[in-house]
């Protein structure tokens, strides 16, 4: 019988060659493999590629730093809530019909009254807060923040302004009036928030979405508890009113030294203009002060500012709890150059009105300029627009009320000399008169003591003058054109945010 070659077998021979194998199918390969020698030594594997997973440190960092988010945000958010609950509220746009066009970004009436309510006897003594409050607005503010949360921009609203107001209801009489003229902080007092948010709307076309009112006991509290805010001065500041006295220098203050800060008005010649610059510069050191300590980031201690600044605002009854998370989240990104400063543009000082008094009349071409950059949410300064070369002096010549007398026989200079000072930005009466003597050589600027560093400022506009103290003549200078007069000089303030209707940055005014 012959040897029958069969495909078990493991390798060919001579008798047993090798049979041709047929295809196996690709699933068959799958299932059968080569089998490897026995050997002592152990199979070699082939080196496949390893996906790497990720360290187990990164992804505990990760869940943690998620779990921290989460918690600080719902802390936040339980907190604001529950101090949410505690703001005073005030229906300050109950029926309110034909109002603004709304514009981009958020708008913000701040007002400051002067209740002294809740303020001790010993602050009382300390800080000159003696008197019975007039019951209307202290300071009043349009705060802007830009629709990006990126910018805020503050226009200072002067307390004197000429104002005619809406047809309201006096809320102390019951009295119905039609609108008539008024100082626009008197709003306040006949037809309370509603009234003065109607009346701020009239006159800027700005549509205000909120309204927040502030009090003496409130800032005096918020700036407690932030630890002080620090200013700098260049040169002294004393007010016998308010009892104001600061060396010239670098001062932390707190509550009731900040507050004698911002209601000074008897510094200098500049009086309420002044004031609110003081504020202004105040504003900015309030915002680097928050912004650059940490407080955002630290739920319990903003809880305890936030705490202490609503603890006697009073505010409309849309702002809320998402409004307070929004505007913290826009102060996250703030520094001091995200914020820009100034005042409504004054036209005329001294505006006399019957039965009102002096007034301060605005500027109606640039206020109306100002209020469309707020409505189309537009920064208010131009930082590439080259400024003027002007001599520097101490006091902006925006805060210089000036009365020009003609003491030549030259008819016409008076009318001259009022409109050179007008043109460099000097707050002149608009309505120049003659001298008594007409025989003037020189050109004189006449001043009351307390006024001397804006007369020093006044004569370095007039080369050649000569200064001239007058006891009692009051807070309005006096120049007496010579006949050496050639030319008035642009003259500017060393101080950058001096000077009325300039726009300044927050970081401009900040101490270096």
């Amino acid at each position: 019988m012959g040897l029958r070659c069969s495909r078990s077998h493991a390798r060919p021979s001579r008798r047993c060659p090798s049979l041709p194998t047929p295809p196996r199918s690709p699933a068959a390969r799958r299932r059968r493999r080569p089998q490897p020698r026995r050997s002592a030594r152990p199979p070699v594997r082939p080196v496949r590629p390893v996906q790497r997973k990720k360290p187990r440190w990164a992804m505990r960092a990760v869940t943690t730093l998620s779990v921290v988010v989460l918690a600080s945000a719902g802390i936040g958010h339980a907190i604001v809530t529950s101090l949410d609950a505690d703001i005073s509220r005030v229906d300050a746009f109950k029926d309110m019909k034909n109002r603004p066009r709304a514009g981009h970004g958020m708008n913000v009436l701040l007002v400051g009254t002067d209740g002294r309510e809740k303020v001790t006897e010993a602050e009382r003594r300390e800080y000159r807060l003696g008197g019975a409050p007039c019951h209307c607005t202290d300071t009043m503010m349009i705060v802007h923040i830009s629709e990006d949360r990126e910018r805020a921009s503050v226009v200072s609203l002067p307390r004197d302004s000429y104002a005619v107001t809406p047809a309201h209801t006096d809320r102390t009489t019951g009295e119905r009036h039609h609108g008539h003229p008024v100082k626009l902080n008197a709003a306040y007092a006949e037809g309370g928030p509603q009234l003065t948010v109607r009346t701020v709307e009239s006159m800027t076309r700005v549509k205000i979405d909120h309204y927040l009112e502030v009090d003496f006991t409130s800032f005096m509290k918020t700036v407690d508890v932030l630890g002080g805010v620090r200013i700098c001065t260049a040169e002294p500041l004393k007010d016998r009113y308010t009892g104001l006295d600061l060396r010239p220098g670098t001062h932390t203050l707190q509550g009731g030294q900040a507050l004698q800060y911002v209601r000074s008005r008897h510094v200098d010649g500049a009086s309420d203009l002044g004031r609110m610059q003081r504020q202004q510069r105040f504003l900015a050191a309030l915002v680097d002060r928050t912004t650059s300590s940490g407080i955002l980031l630290n739920p319990m201690k903003f809880r305890d500012i936030t705490r202490a600044a609503l603890g006697s605002v009073r505010a409309d009854k849309g702002f809320g709890t998402h409004e307070l998370l929004d505007l913290g989240r826009a102060m996250r990104n703030f520094s001091p150059s995200s914020s820009e400063f100034t005042t409504v543009p004054i036209g005329q000082m001294g505006y006399a009105v019957k039965g009102v008094g002096s007034t301060l009349k605005w500027d109606t071409r640039k206020a109306d300029r100002l209020f469309r950059s707020l409505r189309d949410d537009k920064p208010l300064s131009s930082p590439h627009k080259p400024k003027p070369k002007a001599l520097r002096v101490d006091v902006a010549p925006q805060q210089i009320r000036v009365q020009v007398e003609n003491g030549t026989a030259t008819a016409g200079l008076g009318k001259r000399v009022d409109t050179a000072l007008a043109a460099t930005d000097f707050r002149t009466t608009r309505r120049p008169v003659n001298a008594a003597d007409r025989t003037l050589k020189r050109t004189v600027v006449a001043y009351d003591p307390r006024w001397d560093r804006s007369a020093k400022s006044l004569a370095a506009a007039l080369p050649g003058s000569r200064l001239r103290p007058v006891k009692g003549l009051g807070a309005t200078l006096k120049v007496i054109v010579g006949a050496d007069f050639r030319e008035v000089r642009r003259v500017r303030a060393v101080d950058p945010a001096q000077g009325e209707s300039g726009v300044v940055r927050g970081d401009e005014v900040l101490c270096s």
